[in-house]
């Protein structure tokens, strides 16, 4: 674990260990929802002290990659959780209240991969890709108009059928099923207005203004997986967005 502070990719050791534990959840040796060693464990098999173990988790969760449990130890997050799962999804009602999500899969096929997703999603262009169009539905109204393109190569068992079996969070598929983890997300948001086939499926006229926000979700390692553009009214929602 010694590196020299002169070294230009020296790195606190903290650091070190928080990369250590990034790289135990890459190969999968501790999975969604299970316990982590402890701190006394981990510092003995890391040779380091428990603070600088204890300094590495905080950072783990604070990004949300893991979740410490009063009394019962250090879990790694889960998108099955209810405080995980819907934590990319930030559109909310303007009075606070509480609404029933639901959501309506219109399409899922193959296609290829534009120059533009191949950048976002770092494959090739003209790669096999899964698209998905979907309706995010809040108690019962159409209020997103969902596009999410995955590469094809790392989803093989998203189909139509897995996708309406589930009938809830991607995030909770990917996790579950095909054993990837969505840990970040990078959005930008612009203002549109609704085109023909947009205004169809969300119930609008025309032009009707909307909130785009296209969103790039990263796995372990910071590796691009899935690129997403959700396509939003804005009458009586909005985006919340909580800083700590």
């Amino acid at each position: 674990m010694k590196s020299s502070p002169t070294h230009p990719s020296f790195q606190p050791l903290y650091r070190q260990i928080k990369a250590l534990l990034t790289q135990s959840l890459i190969t999968g040796e501790w999975v969604p929802g299970a316990a982590i060693p402890s701190e006394m464990d981990l510092a003995a098999r890391f040779g380091v002290s428990q603070g600088t173990v204890r300094k590495a988790i905080d950072e783990l969760a604070a990004e949300n990659i893991v979740v410490r449990r009063q009394g019962k130890g250090t879990f790694v997050a889960t998108h099955t959780e209810e405080v995980v799962k819907l934590r990319f999804l930030r559109l909310v009602a303007a009075d606070g209240s509480k609404e029933l999500l639901d959501n309506r899969l219109l399409s899922c096929e193959k296609s290829k991969a534009t120059a533009a997703i191949a950048r976002a999603l770092n494959i090739r262009t003209g790669s096999s890709v899964i698209e998905i169009r979907r309706l995010l539905l809040f108690s019962g109204k159409p209020l997103i108009l969902d596009r999410i393109i995955l590469p094809a190569a790392l989803f093989k068992g998203v189909t139509t059928e897995r996708i309406e079996a589930l009938k809830g969070s991607m995030y909770r598929l990917y996790e579950t099923q095909l054993g990837i983890r969505m840990v970040r997300a990078e959005e930008k948001l612009t203002a549109i207005g609704a085109d023909g086939e947009v205004a169809t499926a969300l119930g609008l006229l025309q032009g009707t203004p909307l909130l785009s926000i296209e969103r790039v979700s990263y796995t372990y390692g910071d590796k691009p997986m899935e690129w997403r553009l959700g396509l939003c009214l804005t009458d009586d929602h909005h985006y919340l967005n909580q800083f700590e």
